[in-house]
C-alpha cells in the first residue's frame, strides 16, 4: 500500500510539472509575436525618437534594444515557471534579472575568448551587446527553469527540448548564438564598411537568427501539440 501511494504521488507530482510546462501552439505563437515586435519597437523608438541606430551609435542603440527585449522576455517567461506552487511570479521576474547579468558576463568573456576587441572604446559596446545575447539566451530558460540543471542540460548542452516551452527556449536561443557567429565572418574583411565594426554585423546577425529561431520553434511546437493531440484521443 505504500509504495501505490509513494507511486501515486510521484505521478501527480510529474504531471502537475508537466502541466505547468505545458503550452499552446497560439501561446507560443503571441509570444513570440510579442517578443519580436519587442525589437522592432526598440529600433523604431531609437531610429524616430533619438536619431540613432546601431551603426551611428551602437552602444546607445544595444542598451535601448536589451532594455525594452529584456523587460518582454522576464515579464513573459515567467507566467510560465516551471513550479509555479513554489515559486511565486515576482520570484521568476527575480531569477530573470539576476540570469541577466550572469548571462551577459558568460556572454562577454566567450565573444573576447573567441576575437572580440578589447578596450575602453569598446568595452560599453560589448557590455550591452552581451546584454543582449543575454536576453535572448539566459533570461528565458532562468524565468522558466530557475535552477534545474536537467533541464538546462538537456535544452542547452543536448540540444533535445521534449516539451513545447522547452523548444520555445531552445530554437531561438540557439538561432541568436548561431546568427551572431555567421555575424562576425564579414569583420575581418577589408572592405571598409561602417557596418564591419564590433558589435553592429553581429547583432544584426544575431536578432535575425533568434527571429528565425522563433519561427522554427513554432513548427516544432505545432508538431508537438499536433502528437499530444493525437495521444489524448
Amino acid at each position: 500500500m505504500e509504495e501505490e501511494e509513494k507511486k501515486s504521488n510521484t505521478t501527480k507530482t510529474s504531471t502537475a510539472e508537466n502541466s505547468s510546462r505545458s503550452v499552446s501552439f497560439l501561446q507560443a505563437f503571441f509570444v513570440h509575436i510579442i517578443c519580436g515586435l519587442g525589437l522592432a519597437i526598440a529600433l523604431w523608438v531609437a531610429h524616430d525618437l533619438y536619431s540613432i541606430n546601431l551603426v551611428s551609435d551602437p552602444s546607445r542603440t544595444l542598451r535601448l534594444i536589451w532594455m525594452v527585449e529584456s523587460s518582454i522576455v522576464i515579464l513573459l517567461y515567467s507566467w510560465f515557471r516551471m513550479d509555479p506552487e513554489q515559486c511565486s511570479y515576482l520570484k521568476a521576474v527575480g531569477r530573470g534579472m539576476l540570469a541577466l547579468l550572469v548571462g551577459a558576463l558568460l556572454n562577454a568573456t566567450g565573444a573576447i575568448v573567441l576575437g572580440a576587441p578589447v578596450g575602453i572604446q569598446y568595452f560599453p559596446k560589448t557590455i550591452n551587446w552581451s546584454l543582449l545575447m543575454s536576453s535572448f539566451t539566459f533570461v528565458p530558460a532562468a524565468s522558466v527553469f530557475g535552477s534545474s540543471w536537467s533541464h538546462w542540460q538537456r535544452v542547452f548542452a543536448h540540444t533535445k527540448p521534449v516539451e513545447s516551452l522547452e523548444y520555445m527556449i531552445c530554437m531561438p536561443a540557439h538561432g541568436a548564438i548561431i546568427g551572431a557567429w555567421f555575424g562576425a565572418w564579414p569583420m575581418p574583411l577589408d572592405w571598409e564598411r561602417p557596418w564591419q565594426e564590433w558589435p553592429i554585423c553581429v547583432t544584426y546577425g544575431a536578432m535575425t537568427g533568434y527571429l528565425v529561431g522563433t519561427v522554427v520553434s513554432l513548427g516544432f511546437v505545432l508538431v508537438h501539440c499536433g502528437r499530444q493531440h493525437l495521444k489524448g484521443d
